[in-house]
C-alpha cells in the first residue's frame, strides 16, 4: 500500500543483496526504517520483539527466516533447529507454524545444495500467495460495505480493533482490506480506530495506514466503541484474526471480545477477516484450547511517544510497585461473529463451513 504516494510492502526479498528486508513497526509513525535479516537471531528478535506482528506476517517471515538459516547451513538437523527456535518466539498466531510446517514439509527430499534456492522459492510464493489472498478477502469484504452503503445512502461507519491492515500482512491486510477496497471504488468511508492498548496498534499503526490511503478516521481510546454503538455511530464492525479454530471461535487481539458483545447487543454486524492460513483445524474448541500469550508487564506500565524536542521517548505511566499484568490476545466465541471473510468468500462462523475450507 502507500507511504507518502510510494508502494511498500512489509517484507521483501532483494536480489540483488540477497538480502530479507522488513519494515521495523516498533518506530511507526514516527520513523520509517528498513532493516535486513541476516541470521535465525534476528528473525526470531524480528518476532518476538514485534519488528513484525500480525498473523500473516509472521507466518511470511518465518518462511524468510528459513531461507536465511538455510545460507547458514544447509543440513536438515541445523533447518529442523532453526525452525523450532523461529516457532518458539510467539505461542499465538497459528501461521507461524503454518508456514514453517509448509517449508519443512516441501524440503525432504531435496537434495542438499538446492536447498537454499527451494526455500526461497517457497518463502516467496508464500508471500505472494499473501497478498493475492488479502486482496480477494478485500474484495468479498467490500461487498459487505457495499451493501450498507446502497441500504442507507450515507457514509458507511466501520469499526476496527488493533492493526489488521497491510503492516499486519505483505500487502493489503486482512480487516482493512475490505476498507482500502471500498475506498479505491468510491464508497464513502469512515473508520473508528481503537487505541489498542497497551501497543497503541491502532493509534500508531491503523492511523498511519488511513492517513497515508486519505481514508477518513477518528482515533478512539479503547472503551468508547460500545457508546458509539448504543448511539447508532457504528454500522459495522471488522477485525482481524491471529488464529480461528474449527468451531468458528476468533483469537484475535485483546479486547476484540468485548467489542464483540457490544455489536451482538446493538445488533450491529461483527465481521471477523480470516485467511485460512489463519486457521488451526486442529484446535476443537477457541475458547478453551487456544493459547494466550503474555508479554511483558512493561508494555502496560510504560508508554512511547515523542517528547517536546520531537525526540522518542519511553515514559512510565503507573505507580511506583505497581504490578501489571499484559495478556495479549482473548477469543471471541463464535456465537457473537456474524461472518467470516476469507479468501473463498464470506462463511459462517461454525465447523461445517470452516472444515469445507480444508
Amino acid at each position: 500500500m502507500l507511504v507518502k504516494n510510494k508502494h511498500l510492502t512489509t517484507i521483501w526479498y532483494e536480489e540483488e543483496t540477497d538480502k530479507v528486508k522488513i519494515i521495523d513497526q516498533r518506530l511507526i509513525p514516527f520513523e520509517l526504517k528498513i532493516v535486513e535479516l541476516n541470521s535465525v537471531d534476528e528473525v526470531c528478535f524480528a518476532i518476538k520483539e514485534m519488528q513484525v506482528r500480525g498473523a500473516p506476517l509472521i507466518g511470511v517471515t518465518a518462511a524468510y527466516g528459513m531461507y536465511v538459516a538455510a545460507k547458514e547451513s544447509s543440513e536438515l538437523h541445523f533447518l529442523k533447529n532453526a525452525s523450532d527456535k523461529i516457532n518458539a518466539t510467539r505461542p499465538t498466531a497459528v501461521n507461524l507454524s503454518w508456514a514453517l510446517n509448509k517449508i519443512m514439509t516441501n524440503i525432504v527430499d531435496i537434495n542438499k545444495d538446492q536447498l537454499p534456492s527451494k526455500i526461497l522459492e517457497l518463502a516467496n510464493q508464500i508471500r505472494q500467495d499473501d497478498i493475492n489472498n488479502c486482496k480477494s478477502i478485500g474484495e468479498y469484504g467490500y461487498e459487505l460495505i457495499k451493501k450498507v452503503y446502497e441500504k442507507n445512502k450515507k457514509t458507511v461507519n466501520i469499526l476496527t480493533h488493533c492493526n489488521a491492515g497491510w503492516l499486519a500482512t505483505v500487502d493489503w491486510g486482512t480487516a482493512l482490506a475490505p476498507v482500502f477496497t471500498a475506498h479505491k471504488k468510491n464508497i464513502p468511508i469512515h473508520v473508528w480506530v481503537d487505541e489498542t492498548r497497551p501497543r497503541n496498534q491502532g493509534f500508531n499503526l491503523t492511523s498511519w495506514e488511513l492517513l497515508n490511503e486519505n481514508i477518513p478516521n477518528s482515533l478512539i481510546v479503547d472503551n468508547v466503541g460500545g457508546h458509539l454503538m448504543q448511539n447508532k455511530k457504528i454500522d459495522i464492525c471488522i477485525t482481524g484474526t491471529d488464529r480461528t479454530a474449527i468451531n468458528g471461535d476468533v483469537c484475535n487481539k485483546i479486547g476484540t471480545y468485548l467489542k464483540a458483545l457490544a455489536a451482538y447487543d446493538n445488533k450491529i454486524p461483527f465481521y471477523v477477516s480470516a485467511p485460512i492460513s489463519s486457521i488451526d483445524f486442529n484446535i476443537q474448541n477457541g475458547v478453551r484450547d487456544i493459547p494466550i500469550e503474555e508479554r511483558d508487564s512493561e508494555e502496560v506500565s510504560h508508554i512511547n511517544g515523542l517528547d517536546e524536542n520531537n525526540e522518542l521517548k519511553k515514559i512510565k505511566i503507573v505507580p511506583e510497585g505497581s504490578t501489571c499484568a499484559n495478556y495479549a490476545f482473548d477469543v471471541t466465541p463464535a456465537k457473537f461473529i456474524t461472518k467470516l471473510i476469507t479468501e473463498k468468500g464470506v462463511i459462517d462462523a461454525n465447523y461445517e463451513s470452516i472444515n469445507n475450507l480444508k
